[in-house]
């Protein structure tokens, strides 16, 4: 009974709520279905309208490294880390699950030229689902869209795959951290991404949805800088008050993800220069 009571004092909600944090959220969210529904229109990547969408991921993996910082680093002299887990599975989970429902059903009854919905058996299908709801990722060539995505009845899942593995990542390791290790472990990930980005093979970072190689290594890389950048803003942030600031800031993202792709075929590297200037500058100050 004395372990209960103490679990739950230590989960009280004590701590300030930031409002802007979630509506920031919700602008970033607006961006992404836009860049999504533009994509059915687009000739190629090139030419996309909303073209920087995909950015609004890695602000959504500094805003939850911000957000399990500020919510979790005081409380790990109560808490396990099996409790910790636990708490982030109903956090997070319910929505991987109903997505994947709702992916499902979709699947089955709008088939396209893309895939052909009577050469899936039902079996297949809900194989397909139960992997899905558990995020067990499809490996290349096996998965029933036959697109190569990790999840192919809802392909965004791939942002809370990654999600799942920064949280592992910071109950076992991250968190330990001193505020100077951390800072180390937040540039040599943006080291990483920035060459990835301006150097890798597509002049972005619109990437981590397959478990094949440039793939995976992107997807991976975008959670740890951004993740770990949370972290580390949620450890030196100084609260302040500034008027406007949920306008200023809501106009900032849309204006970042809504330039038009840069430098064309061939310059690749000048699209992955804005990317890079995007996550590691801009989307930093839009957290503060």
């Amino acid at each position: 009974m004395q372990k209960t009571q103490i679990s739950a004092a230590a989960f009280a909600d004590t701590k300030p709520h930031y409002h802007i944090l979630d509506g920031l959220r919700g602008i970033a969210a607006i961006m992404v279905v836009c860049f999504h529904l533009f994509e059915a229109f687009a000739t190629s990547h090139l030419d996309q309208r909303i073209n920087h969408g995909y950015l609004a991921v890695n602000f959504f993996f500094l805003l939850s490294g911000f957000v399990v910082g500020y919510a979790y680093d005081d409380r790990w002299k109560t808490m396990t880390v099996k409790e910790f887990i636990k708490r982030r599975i109903i956090r997070l989970h319910p929505m991987v699950v109903i997505g994947i429902l709702i992916g499902a059903v979709m699947f089955y009854f709008q088939g396209c030229s893309v895939w052909d919905v009577s050469q899936i058996s039902v079996m297949a299908l809900l194989i397909a689902t139960c992997m899905n709801a558990l995020l067990i990722p499809a490996t290349p060539g096996m998965e029933i869209r036959g697109v190569g995505e990790m999840y192919p009845l809802n392909g965004p899942s791939w942002s809370l795959f990654f999600e799942y593995i920064g949280n592992i990542l910071y109950a076992l390791f991250i968190r330990k951290l001193s505020t100077r290790a951390l800072a180390g472990l937040v540039i040599m990930a943006g080291c990483g991404l920035a060459v990835f980005s301006i150097f890798g093979p597509y002049g972005d970072i619109c990437a981590g949805f397959s478990l094949t190689g440039p793939e995976f290594t992107c997807g991976f890389l975008r959670l740890l800088y951004a993740f770990s950048a949370g972290l580390l803003l949620s450890r030196v942030f100084k609260p302040t008050y500034i008027k406007g600031a949920f306008w200023i800031c809501s106009l900032a993202i849309i204006v970042l993800l809504a330039v038009p792709r840069l430098g064309g075929a061939e310059h690749l590297w000048i699209n992955g220069l804005y990317d890079t200037i995007c996550f590691a500058l801009f989307f930093r100050y839009l957290s503060i």
